[in-house]
């Protein structure tokens, strides 16, 4: 089997956990969110975290709470995600959907939607994303549609497999990394849950190095080409192959 050559050190990874738990080390979301983390960091990714309850976020479609005399922390977190070329999006499963938290981070990266890049493009052309999902109830892929969605929508590439996640059984009950339930043991009491599940490695996996290798593409071929998708030339170009021999 052919060995390909791969490297990622340069690139850079933020991964932004939008739990609605205050603390940060009971959130099940953060624990699958590592295993992605020591993938890309294990093959030289620098990899970012935001635990966004740590930040105060103002809420609005707006690019800085400040001119509306709101504390925000968001524009700082902002220039993070520009920085990053691999963007992962954590949230638990509440009522089947994604975080309130998902949905204020979604909402404050949209505000930016009429900026553009240096070709032209959407702000957040050229760059990849993915997401990671925990819950004890239905709706991983629910709620990975809906933010992978939202990710290329406003010019992220989403490459196959770009979510990954774990549930348990339907109602309360113990959630991912936990090794008790009321007090008593789960399974051996040593190995958390939900760890050894080959299936939720196995995507956790797959989520990351698709990420890495779309990130690498992207990187290597300076983004995807400026034709036919900016906003001040798609005009000229919607026809472009019948009158303009540059483009035949």
């Amino acid at each position: 089997m052919d060995q390909l050559q791969h490297h990622f050190d340069d690139l850079r990874a933020l991964f932004i956990n939008c739990s609605i738990k205050k603390d940060k080390t009971k959130s099940h979301t953060q624990l699958l969110m590592d295993k992605a983390v020591h993938i890309m960091e294990a093959e030289g990714v620098k990899v970012e975290q935001v635990y966004a309850l740590d930040h105060i976020i103002a809420f609005g479609m707006i690019k800085d709470g400040a001119e509306e005399n709101q504390k925000d922390e968001w524009p700082a977190i902002q220039k993070q995600i520009m920085a990053a070329d691999i963007l992962v999006i954590g949230t638990p499963i509440w009522l089947g959907v994604k975080s309130s938290v998902a949905t204020q981070v979604i909402e404050r990266m949209y505000a930016y939607s009429g900026d553009r890049n240096s070709k032209g493009q959407y702000l957040y052309y050229g760059k990849t994303a993915g997401c990671v999902i925990t819950g004890n109830e239905d709706g991983i892929k629910h709620c990975a549609m809906d933010i992978l969605y939202a990710m290329q929508h406003i010019g992220y590439m989403v490459p196959p497999q770009a979510d990954c996640g774990w549930i348990g059984e339907a109602g309360p009950g113990p959630s991912y990394g936990d090794t008790e339930w009321n007090g008593k043991p789960i399974g051996d009491g040593h190995i958390p849950l939900g760890f050894a599940n080959d299936f939720t490695n196995r995507n956790t996996t797959f989520m990351a190095w698709n990420l890495m290798h779309t990130a690498r593409l992207l990187k290597d071929n300076d983004g995807i080409p400026a034709i036919g998708n900016t906003t001040d030339g798609w005009g000229h170009v919607s026809n472009a192959k019948s009158e303009n021999p540059e483009y035949r």
